[in-house]
C-alpha cells in the first residue's frame, strides 16, 4: 500500500489530503472538506492534468501579445509540448475572446483559445 499527501488546489482552503493507493488504484481518500477535493485527489494521483495559460505573439495589433489558455485540462506530461507550440505561434489581429488559436494543441484533443482581445492597428 502506498500513501500520497497532496494539497488540494480546488479552492483557497488548501486541504491536506491523503490518498491510499494499492497497485496504482485509489483505495481511500481523507482530509478533504468537500467532494471537489476528493475528485481532485483521485484524479491527481492517477492522471494529473492542468489547464495551461500563456500568451501568443500578435502581428498588426494594438498589443504585441494576446493571452490564451487551453480550453480544458491536458495531461501534465504534455505541458512542454503544448508550450513549444504556443511559443512558435503567431496570430494576426483582430483577436477576440474565445477565438480558437489551435484546434488540437500538441495532439491532446484540446483547443487553445484566446482569453483576451487585441484590436487591429
Amino acid at each position: 500500500m502506498e500513501k500520497r499527501e497532496l494539497t488540494c488546489i480546488c479552492c483557497p482552503i488548501g486541504c491536506q489530503i491523503s490518498v491510499d493507493l494499492d497497485n496504482g488504484e485509489v483505495k481511500e481518500i481523507s482530509g478533504n472538506s468537500c467532494k471537489r477535493g476528493e475528485i481532485y485527489a483521485a484524479k491527481e494521483v492517477v492522471d494529473p492534468r492542468r489547464v495551461v495559460t500563456s500568451t501568443v505573439v500578435v502581428s498588426k495589433g494594438k498589443k504585441k501579445r494576446v493571452s490564451c489558455k487551453t480550453e480544458g485540462d491536458i495531461p501534465k506530461t504534455e505541458i512542454f509540448k503544448v508550450m513549444r507550440e504556443i511559443n512558435h505561434l503567431k496570430v494576426v489581429a483582430p483577436v477576440h475572446i474565445g477565438d480558437v488559436l489551435i484546434e488540437d494543441i500538441a495532439k491532446t484533443g484540446v483547443r487553445l483559445v484566446a482569453s483576451s482581445e487585441v484590436k487591429e492597428l
